[in-house]
């Protein structure tokens, strides 16, 4: 195990990343260690401790922004949030189950930081964007071990380069984020799910690009095939189905539920899933709940174009021996292959004629080791990211290697 680091501020953080640059040392960036393993296998000389950096330092519900340190734990903002009747609207998964640990178990949801590293948005992604939409600002320290803030704490904040944007879902190897500030938005009051059954994955592809397309507003639109939806809430026994998501105040779910059911009448009949029901199914499909409490059987997480998604999850599960299920209109796949094998260039090989990438977030560490966790990249976006880290930490401190080997 490598030493620990421990910081308690900005000019701490900023310390320890100068004296491992000096001493040729590297850094793993760690929060409460959510995330570890999600990514490479972290072989660094230190690691840099985060979990003191807690705390909301600004919470303004009228104004719709929030701005926490890095280390708060995702549940506290969460839970403070849902007192003034607002939500994070990016719908972030809560891995804990997924990675073995209870559901909900305090820092093994996560923090700010981490939620921010990882950029992991859930099934409202596909009406309100992932977590990089809504960063504002960001406080952080370079590999250069120099401070440095960016954005602001304004929704309409335009100055400047948009580093929040690049360094969401960089794993933590460009900065150290130290403060984070984010748009939040209202919980809407009431939510419906339209669920109907569909013959094969064709028709389900063809069900909810129609919804898609629709002015039905639809926030969740998921491909469910059989064994998977058994094991969802609200869908016990229930054959392939495609589930689709209506969410605002009362009269505006209601007028758009009978606009629903009209595209999906040539589907079949659709039923639906009243308030509790509903947020019951999204949270199982966000959390990958069908997939939980299987070891380390290895899990894949695939986008890919929405019309390519259900009959590309089907053969793969149908190949490979596992199981497979859509999120995002068919442009998420989640993948549970039936052993710790993470089979990556079958499952690459697939994915390549429809283009997209292709994410093991579950594994053994030696399966991580020896498989390409992240789509291997070509040579000028290769290029292009070797710039970028060099830009940000020339040195390759800050968790090198995390996301691809020599950066």
């Amino acid at each position: 195990m490598s030493d620990i680091i421990a910081a308690r501020d900005d000019g701490e953080v900023a310390d320890a990343v100068r004296t491992a640059l000096s001493a040729g040392k590297t850094l793993e960036i760690r929060g409460h260690g959510s995330k570890r393993a999600v990514g490479r296998p972290s072989q660094t000389d230190l690691t840099l401790d985060l979990s003191a950096l807690t705390g909301v330092t600004l919470y303004e519900p009228e104004e719709l922004v929030l701005s926490a340190r890095a280390a708060t734990p995702r549940a506290d903002i969460e839970n403070m949030l849902a007192a003034s009747g607002q939500m994070l609207a990016f719908e972030p998964m809560d891995p804990a189950p997924l990675l073995g640990s209870p559901a909900g178990a305090g820092t093994a949801s996560g923090t700010l930081g981490g939620l921010f590293a990882v950029n992991l948005a859930g099934p409202r992604r596909i009406s309100h964007g992932a977590v990089r939409d809504h960063a504002l600002g960001i406080k952080a320290v370079s590999g250069r071990g120099e401070p440095f803030k960016s954005g602001g704490r304004v929704v309409k904040n335009v100055t400047g380069y948009d580093l929040p944007r690049l360094m969401a879902g960089a794993f933590g190897t460009l900065c150290v984020a130290t403060e984070i500030t984010l748009k939040v938005l209202p919980r809407p009051p009431m939510e419906e799910t339209l669920v109907a059954k569909v013959a094969s994955p064709e028709a389900a592809a063809a069900a909810l690009s129609a919804a898609m397309g629709s002015s039905c507003e639809v926030s969740g639109a998921a491909f469910l095939p059989e064994g998977v939806a058994g094991r969802l809430p609200g869908l016990g026994g229930s054959p392939a189905v495609v589930a689709l998501r209506l969410e605002g105040v009362a009269p505006s779910v209601n007028a758009r539920r009978a606009m629903l059911r009209a595209v999906l009448a040539p589907f079949g009949a659709a039923d639906v899933l009243e308030t509790e029901a509903s947020r019951a199914l999204w949270l199982g499909v966000r959390d990958v709940v069908p997939f939980c409490g299987l070891g380390e059987r290895a899990v894949w997480r695939l986008s890919t174009q929405p019309m390519a998604g259900p009959a590309l999850a089907t053969r793969l599960a149908a190949d490979l021996g596992g199981e497979a299920y859509c999120d995002w209109a068919g442009g998420l796949i989640w993948l549970c292959l039936p052993g710790e094998s993470a089979h990556g260039d079958e499952v690459r090989a697939a994915l390549a004629p429809h283009g997209g990438h292709a994410t093991l977030i579950r594994a053994t560490a030696a399966e991580r080791a020896r498989t390409c966790v992240f789509q291997p990249l070509d040579g000028a976006l290769a290029a292009l990211t070797k710039r970028v880290k060099e830009s940000f930490d020339p040195g390759l401190v800050l968790n090198p290697g995390r996301m691809h080997a020599g950066m």
